[in-house]
């Protein structure tokens, strides 16, 4: 999974990279054992080089990393999330067209600080039961 491009995120470095970092980032969802993940690493990867000076590229592997895939929502792989000023911003679902990925991610670098302005996140560590 590992790649010199996009970074490996877990429970421990996601709060750093996501949430807290200035830079725009798009997070591949995957697990080892999914298909559709296999068959679209090859385009993420292409894009993180084409884009490595503009937005952060990383991987969540959800068999490790439960609770960041819970947290966000994620119920299948491969899950792209786009985060800009460490809110969720957009989102893309399973194996797509690639140049779907690469617009989001243009669309992303023009407007995703806007959008995240805009965006009302909600915490999902609040709770209604006590």
């Amino acid at each position: 999974m590992s790649s010199d491009i996009i970074i490996e995120l877990n429970d421990k470095t996601w709060e750093k990279i996501v949430e807290e970092g200035k830079n725009p980032v798009v997070v591949m969802f995957s697990s080892p054992t999914c298909p559709y993940c296999r068959q679209m690493r090859p385009y993420f990867e292409d894009y993180a080089k084409e884009y490595k000076d503009k937005i952060i590229f990383a991987e969540v592997d959800i068999s490790i990393s439960q609770t960041i895939a819970a947290r966000y929502g994620v119920m299948g792989t491969p899950t792209f999330k786009f985060f800009c000023k460490g809110k969720p911003i957009n989102e893309l679902v399973g194996a797509i067209y690639p140049t779907i990925i690469k617009k989001t991610i243009e669309i992303t670098l023009e407007h995703g600080s806007q959008c995240a302005e805009k965006t009302t996140w909600v915490d999902s560590s609040i709770s209604g039961y006590a």
